[in-house]
This record gives structure tokens, sequence and C-alpha cells, in this order.
């Protein structure tokens, strides 16, 4: 599966368009999430996981399509009312040769 954030891969032709899949994560923000540098990787490791679950989740959704790429591929954090954190990742599946 490629996935890139370019709307086309150098050296592939895109045959068809399958649609729009996403890919969700959402967590719970603990007590050291967020708060300082000393914490840093421990932020930074809830944060990479919850991305790793959404890319996994958009390539569940683009192997559902039947497809072998996304392309366009947008990432987006967001938190709510302090508490959770959520991942986002949006493209389009495509079936490239």
């Amino acid at each position: 599966m490629i996935l890139t954030t370019t709307n086309n891969i150098e050296g592939h032709v895109i045959q068809d368009y399958l649609g729009i899949v996403t890919g969700v994560s959402v967590n719970l923000k603990t007590k050291y999430s967020f708060k300082t540098e000393k914490n840093l990787s421990i932020s930074s490791d809830l944060i990479n996981k919850a991305k790793e679950e959404a890319f996994q989740d958009l390539r569940d959704n683009a192997i559902k399509l039947k497809a072998n790429a996304v392309v366009g591929i947008s990432i987006d954090f967001e938190t709510e009312s302090g508490l959770y954190f959520f991942v986002s990742i949006t493209g389009t599946a495509v079936k490239v040769a």
C-alpha cells in the first residue's frame, strides 16, 4: 500500500479513483501528557501511537475498497474539552499501475 500526501505517485498511473477514506484515533489525555518538556517523550509516544492507529484504520478502509494506494493524505490533530485528543487522517483511495 502506497500512502502519500501528494496527488499523484511518480512512476505510477492512477487507473481508478475509489473514494475518500479516513482513519481516526481517539485517545484520553493523561496527567502526564502535554504538560512539560520533562514529559515530552510520553506525549510524543501517545501522539505517535494515536497517529499509527489512525493510519492503520485508513489502510484498512482503503483495502476494503480494493485500493493499492492512498493519495492526497492530510492529517488533523484536535483536542476536546482538554481531555481527549483526536487524530484524523483523510485521503483518496486509488488503484495505481
